[in-house]
């Protein structure tokens, strides 16, 4: 029993972990909408206009994405907060946790190549 709390508590904590990491991400991406607005701003031409919109887009998408996660994150929370209340041993929390795992893991690879473009971008038209 005592070890199932234990295992409850550290799938608790990689969901506060992964929920900071998308907080993160979120205000990157607040930060890059802004960047692109100074570039947008400058006319340089349909070229970078399309660029640019393909980063919006792109953002845009990833936002979804971080929304669906923060759903996924609350849902898998409850279930180890109902589980601690019940005091149930039997619950399979570790195919679901790897599951949302390999999501996670995609995800930010995703944004972070994502990031890498922007940063490119940024260097060539800011």
């Amino acid at each position: 029993m005592e070890s199932q709390l234990l295992f409850l508590s550290d799938l608790n904590f990689n969901l506060e972990v992964w929920k900071r990491e998308l907080k993160f991400q979120e205000s990157e991406m607040d930060y890059f909408e802004e960047k692109l607005e100074h570039v947008a701003m400058r006319n340089l031409g349909n070229d970078v206009m399309i660029q640019l919109e393909g980063f919006q887009n792109k953002i845009i998408r990833e936002r979804e994405v971080m929304g669906h996660l923060r759903h996924r994150i609350r849902m898998k929370k409850r279930e180890i907060a109902q589980a601690k209340y019940e005091n149930n041993t039997e619950i399979k929390f570790h195919e679901k946790q790897v599951l949302l795992k390999d999501e996670m893991k995609t995800f930010v690879k995703m944004h972070y190549e994502l990031k890498e473009d922007m940063m490119d971008f940024f260097l060539k038209y800011l």
